[in-house]
């Protein structure tokens, strides 16, 4: 039942080229930034990532992406991350555009052993209709575009059907975790690694605090063990600020 590693080195060391990866944190906020780090180093490329948004120009997720390690990503926010921009109307890139509500529920859902779902979300736009950009050409014409989605009506609405989503790999932060893999998140860290944590085959899960089964309460429990294959303590630092205050705010100020 001990599922500790010693280091995020070891705990990644078998992810292979072309692994899909679902990827805890919310712009950087409870990313796993020293998996993410150890997955760099070692050189892994041609991967697909699940994740909210794929980190910011040279921090997280980013910084695999401006490796080019990145070849398709599904998520919901990319307007931090001028590389991302580049490489995706360049060609280089892949990109499953996907609402934030949906994006959560498919790894849900996919975490739960639920193949799909009917959802309002999307219904007369493109993401039912199909058309939206996957991948562009060099010379700026459209590669692959979204497939139409099929559409149900219960009721009085529309319903569009959404995939569930499972991924080889899931790679998530806690504040504290034991050695069977349960897992605390701090605060606004809770976001998408408890959904990541579901839906990766193998999870691997950095806590900043590695405690003794029992010791934490089974009430404050966000991820049961169940969820999670491996854990790494990586200790409290390292964490990074996605925007800096550069002057006093005038309240301040006065």
């Amino acid at each position: 039942m001990d599922k500790t590693y010693d280091s995020v080195t070891a705990a990644v060391a078998d992810i292979p080229d072309g692994a899909s990866l679902a990827v805890g944190g919310f712009g950087l906020g409870g990313i796993p930034h020293h998996l993410i780090g150890a997955l760099l180093e070692q050189g892994t490329t041609a991967l697909e990532t699940v994740s909210n948004n794929c980190g910011v120009d040279g921090a997280g997720l980013g910084m695999l992406l401006h490796a080019g390690r990145i070849r398709r990503t599904t998520g919901s926010y990319v307007g931090e991350n001028r590389e991302f921009a580049r490489q995706y109307l360049a060609g280089e890139l892949e990109l499953e555009l996907c609402p934030q509500g949906t994006l959560a529920e498919r790894l849900r859902a996919g975490g739960s052993g639920i193949p799909a779902f009917y959802t309002p979300a999307g219904v007369g736009t493109m993401v039912a209709e199909g058309g939206l950009p996957w991948r562009y050409r060099p010379d700026g014409t459209v590669a692959i575009e979204s497939p139409p989605k099929e559409v149900r009506r219960f009721g009085e609405r529309d319903y569009l059907l959404e995939f569930g989503i499972v991924t080889d790999f899931a790679l998530v932060r806690a504040a504290r975790g034991d050695r069977h893999g349960n897992l605390t998140y701090a605060a606004s860290a809770r976001n998408f690694n408890p959904l990541c944590a579901m839906a990766g085959r193998i999870t691997i899960a950095e806590v900043e605090q590695l405690v003794e089964p029992g010791e934490l309460d089974p009430e404050h429990v966000d991820t049961p063990g169940v969820f999670v294959q491996r854990v790494v303590e990586v200790g409290p630092g390292g964490k990074q600020i996605e925007k800096h205050t550069t002057r006093p705010r005038p309240e301040v100020a006065s």
